[in-house]
């Protein structure tokens, strides 16, 4: 289990500064390549620009997780806007696996019949890129260790960076040596990198939006622990899902002794059951969730699964 802890309120507001300063850069630099992308004709560069456009989201949702995902839940919103970052992981992954497809494909298209990319741009605004990635590490780097959003951050501009770095040696080589199939070649270095990177974060947000249960919970062992407990002969209905990275919940149904809910037992075979779950296996005691029944209550559900 995680041994993270909540920004505190003191610190909050310096991670969303330094959030806030990594993501303005981020968004210039993006705005600088896509033009640049435009005026050169250079495939590594628009490749580089969209790769620094997912992760701009990246930043801006790591901005919100320091401010809006911290936001009490409400009657209306009982999780808040915790799975917001995995609905911008999906948005994300989809912009990486489009601009890797569309760059592998016309890269190898390029590598025949190359346009002519001028050096002298492609290497400004390769450099131009490179330096705004330096300077939000630069923003990020002290802070990193002390929070996981500025840690993901910090990671993100880091694959910008060595894009960027691809893009100068391209432009390089295309001065050194005029041999214009390096800009395709960039680019299909770029995308080797992002399309894993989009392949993983799209199984991992498409595992979170599917409700599948969570890696490193196995169900069959949770019963197996549940049924071990004094007073319990069945569990079934147990799920399994996750609600945000990092936020497992499970529910499920119980059947245990009728004589339990006569003698006042009941909420002390709940408590063993939610503390049993939670020393077990990576779930809270507030994410656990039973509900406590008679076999004869069991057997009047209609539609039940293990």
């Amino acid at each position: 289990m995680s041994s993270h802890q909540p920004d505190s309120p003191e610190s909050a507001p310096t991670h969303r500064g330094r959030l806030a300063l990594a993501c303005g850069i981020t968004c210039g630099v993006v705005v600088a390549q896509f033009l640049g992308a435009w005026l050169t004709g250079s495939l590594a560069l628009l490749t580089d620009a969209v790769h620094s456009l997912t992760d701009s989201i990246g930043l801006l949702i790591a901005l919100l997780a320091a401010s809006l995902m911290g936001r009490a839940p409400t009657s209306g919103r009982t999780w808040g806007f915790r799975r917001i970052e995995v609905l911008a992981a999906a948005v994300q992954a989809l912009l990486l696996l489009g601009i890797g497809t569309y760059a592998a494909v016309e890269g190898v298209a390029r590598l025949s019949s190359p346009p002519s990319v001028p050096a002298g741009e492609l290497l400004l605004f390769g450099a131009i890129g490179l330096v705004g990635n330096v300077i939000s590490l630069a923003v990020l780097s002290s802070g990193r260790r002390s929070s996981l959003n500025l840690r993901a951050a910090f990671l993100e501009v880091l694959a910008d960076a060595l894009g960027s770095l691809g893009v100068i040696a391209a432009a390089a080589v295309i001065a050194l040596t005029g041999w214009q199939q390096a800009d395709a070649v960039a680019a299909l270095v770029i995308a080797a990198m992002i399309l894993p990177r989009a392949a993983l974060l799209l199984r991992e947000a498409g595992r979170i939006l599917m409700e599948f249960t969570p890696r490193g919970i196995d169900l069959d062992e949770v019963r197996e622990h549940m049924l071990a407990q004094p007073h319990v002969h069945e569990v079934h209905d147990l799920h399994a899902s996750t609600v945000a990275s990092g936020l497992p919940v499970i529910t499920g149904h119980v059947v245990v002794d009728d004589g339990c809910f006569h003698d006042g037992h009941a909420p002390a075979i709940l408590h063993q059951l939610r503390t049993c779950v939670a020393e077990h296996f990576d779930v809270s005691l507030e994410h656990s969730t039973f509900q406590l029944e008679t076999a004869e209550i069991a057997a009047q559900e209609r539609q039940r699964h293990r």
